[in-house]
């Protein structure tokens, strides 16, 4: 008889500092306690990365305003998926910039999943999402900075209803005032390629 595996506890910290204001979640009360503050570290790192990349790619650390924030996308069946933005906006800037990063991890043994890591060793899944992400361009007439080819094999993603999300930075795909291009792709639609015993193979299963 399989274990039922429950949602984990989640918590949010903050930490304010002049301008910054990031709001950021944390694991609690897992059994094995290395695994919670692996969890736990690699949730920081991200959270930290955004911050850095906001100063390195605006070129400035004087932000009228930053804000981080997360969304858990997935807690259950032993995976946790959750999305971290960050928004930051300098003096005199027409507009700010939200950055956007995506932490999957499985909360028994605390591995972090890459999107590779997601489907059967040898699979050809950056030609199946792309053709997945092709189709919904054209079904959505989203306008594109540039012909779209393929994704990156490490393409940024989160799982979440049943979904394997693909997503873009600003910029990536489109024009500023489209935001963030996302790609929800059902995980019945991949299964010929998922792994069985990874994070969609588990979404897939009906017990």
């Amino acid at each position: 008889m399989n274990t039922v595996a429950f949602p984990i506890l989640l918590g949010t910290k903050r930490f304010q500092q002049q301008e910054k204001k990031i709001y950021y979640p944390f694991v609690y009360g897992l059994q094995n306690q290395l695994v919670e503050q692996k969890i736990n570290q690699e949730i920081l790192t991200i959270v930290n990365m955004l911050i850095e990349e906001q100063y390195r790619t605006q070129n400035t650390t004087e932000f009228v305003e930053m804000l981080g924030t997360y969304e858990i996308k997935t807690n259950e069946r032993n995976i946790l998926s959750i999305n971290f933005s960050n928004y930051a906006i300098f003096y005199q800037a027409a507009h700010g910039l939200t950055l956007m990063k995506s932490l999957t991890i499985d909360v028994e043994t605390g591995e972090v999943f890459q999107l590779a890591d997601l489907f059967i060793a040898g699979s050809d899944y950056v030609e199946v999402l792309s053709i997945k992400v092709k189709e919904q361009i054209h079904e959505r007439n989203i306008t594109l900075l540039e012909p779209f080819t393929q994704i990156s094999p490490n393409q940024d993603f989160y799982i979440a209803d049943k979904s394997l999300v693909l997503y873009f930075q600003l910029y990536e795909l489109t024009a500023y005032v489209y935001g963030f291009p996302m790609f929800p792709i059902s995980v019945y639609e991949l299964k010929n390629i998922i792994r069985e015993n990874g994070p969609l193979g588990r979404m897939a299963t009906n017990s």
